[in-house]
């Protein structure tokens, strides 16, 4: 199973959302380290400055910008709406 270690960003930005985004966010995280790829999560290779990271769906306007440190790994950069999160990094 895949380990998910989060940035002191991401734990910040998350603190912020509503309760049922959390949740929701919960639920999307388990399906993350069971399957990085699985297709509920609409996960996406970024392009341009933000090639390297992937972005997969909390809800459809919300996303969650990651990185693979090491295969097993994964760590979670960045969360917010989807008109705002690939201009933050």
């Amino acid at each position: 199973m895949i380990r998910i270690i989060y940035s002191k960003h991401f734990l910040r930005e998350t603190k912020k959302f509503p309760t049922n985004i959390q949740t929701k966010l919960a639920e999307q995280l388990e399906l993350l380290q069971q399957n990085p790829f699985h297709s509920f999560l609409h996960t996406k290779s970024l392009t341009g400055r933000l090639a390297g990271f992937y972005s997969f769906r909390i809800t459809r306007d919300w996303r969650v910008i990651f990185q693979f440190k090491k295969p097993e790994i994964i760590k979670l950069i960045g969360i917010g709406h989807r008109k705002d999160i690939y201009k933050e990094k």
